[in-house]
């Protein structure tokens, strides 16, 4: 690759590892938050919720936008909007505030996070070149969860306003290099085309109710979340109906017949149920049952970050010998050993008995997450890679969202009381939570196994694209 693309890569590099950072670091200062604005426990989960609402759903509208409208910008303008929506949570007198900044910081991240992934899709040439550029992409993200986790901690310690302020620094770099290094690209010709707004309503209205109804899962009745799920399906029939009717649909129906795309997706969906679900109950673990502090946990966690190092370097030449679907295989299986190594959990495990899962989840990310990232994105159309990188984020954001109700619903269910013995037992039930669901995407991955092993993206690559 050239100096320029090397650049370029680095710009969105630099905006994915933003978001993870941005999320992990929220995440440690949650309590102080807390305690500074007098907010409600029931009311501060929506600190963490509003974004996710926001980013999981307006993520396929994000993808579809960049699409029509130039992915330079969009890339660039909602980095702006993530900017200062960021700074405005760090100023927020009253909870209130800081709920609106994260939904719409959400929304900048879900109209952002497509058109990054996008601008690499199709910048780079298809095969290794893709391999590479993704893989780097996919260990930067991965890198600003596990580091925000420490970093948040740190600056926490300061004041938790910090925690939003200092994104808005990073943000401002990338800004000023984003609109150095990326390329103008040529306005689009299917910006004359009409927007398919009655299929963005029905798909985001569906996405927000289903993501909101499975976050609320654990806090309300079950009636209440058996309605809006209902409610959520509806929209998402009312919605196929409009794509199939429309002249210029939001998401081609057609794209779901691509197999690769659809195990990606349900894999990605999966993978990330099972590692925040986990993340979830060892963090729980840890705090309640064993006493220790953010920082302890945020340090012992950050074990998985190995994958950092390893995406970028290890998991291409992986891919390159075996096949993407094979490398991918092998973390999902790796997932699966992690989980399982966590079952026989203790009340007293000293660190050395949670290294070894801690360990092995990290290098399973480093050869699941690149992979997947491929898998769903090879062989769509460029003017289709948007939709396609936007369809990738919404099942890992709604994943995550799944995979944490889920895992704490059966923590809930198992814990009779709040004796160490009994907080143990909701633990290790919880466990099976994300084991279940690394299984099921090891088994789906298996019908991606047919491949050749040196066809490492289904189609033969052309010539180098310079970015």
């Amino acid at each position: 690759m050239s100096g320029r693309a090397w650049g370029v890569l680095f710009v969105l590099c630099g905006a994915i590892f933003l978001e993870g950072i941005d999320v992990a670091m929220l995440n440690v200062a949650l309590p102080s938050i807390r305690d500074d604005l007098g907010m409600s426990t029931g009311t501060l989960q929506w600190v963490m919720s509003a974004y996710v609402l926001g980013y999981g759903g307006f993520m396929l509208l994000g993808g579809r936008a960049a699409d029509l409208f130039g992915r330079r910008q969009m890339f660039v303008f909602w980095l702006v909007v993530f900017l200062l929506f960021s700074g405005l949570g760090g100023l927020a007198t009253e909870g209130w505030m800081l709920l609106v900044a994260r939904f719409v910081t959400g929304v900048a991240a879900a109209f952002m996070a497509p058109a990054g992934l996008s601008i690499i899709t199709t910048g780079f040439a298809e095969g290794a070149q893709r391999n590479k550029a993704l893989l780097v992409y996919s260990g930067t993200a991965a890198g600003g969860f596990s580091i925000g986790l420490v970093v948040g901690g740190l600056l926490t310690a300061i004041s938790w306003r910090w925690v939003f302020f200092a994104p808005v620094i990073l943000s401002a770099v990338i800004l000023f290099a984003a609109v150095a290094l990326i390329p103008k690209s040529a306005r689009p010709d299917r910006q004359d085309q009409p927007v398919d707004l009655t299929g963005a309503v029905t798909v985001t209205g569906a996405i927000l109710l289903l993501v909101f109804a499975v976050e609320r899962a654990t806090h309300v009745d079950a009636v209440w979340t058996v309605v809006t799920v209902a409610a959520s399906l509806l929209l998402f029939l009312a919605f196929s109906v409009v794509e199939r009717r429309s002249a210029a649909p939001l998401v081609r129906l057609g794209l779901f017949r691509h197999g690769g795309l659809v195990r990606a997706n349900l894999a990605a969906l999966l993978f990330s149920g099972g590692f925040f679900g986990f993340q979830f109950i060892v963090t729980l673990y840890l705090q309640e049952l064993r006493g220790w502090s953010t920082l302890q946990t945020s340090f012992a966690m950050i074990v998985i970050g190995i994958d950092t190092v390893l995406s970028p370097t290890l998991t291409p030449k992986l891919v390159e010998k075996f096949g993407n679907a094979r490398v991918m295989f092998g973390g999902l299986v790796l997932a699966s050993l992690a989980y399982a190594l966590m079952l026989p959990l203790q009340v007293d495990w000293a660190y050395a008995m949670m290294f070894p899962s801690l360990l092995v989840l990290g290098l399973a990310f480093s050869l699941a997450y690149g992979p997947l990232t491929i898998a769903g994105t090879e062989g769509i159309e460029e003017e289709e890679q948007g939709v396609a990188g936007g369809l990738l984020y919404t099942s890992f954001q709604f994943g995550a969202a799944l995979g944490l109700s889920a895992a704490a619903a059966v923590n809930i269910a198992a814990t009779d009381g709040s004796s160490p013995a009994e907080l143990l037992d909701g633990y290790k039930a919880a466990l099976f939570v994300p084991l279940i669901a690394a299984l099921g995407a090891v088994l789906i991955s298996t019908f991606g196994l047919r491949k050749p092993a040196n066809d490492v993206t289904g189609a033969p690559a052309p010539a180098s694209v310079e970015v």
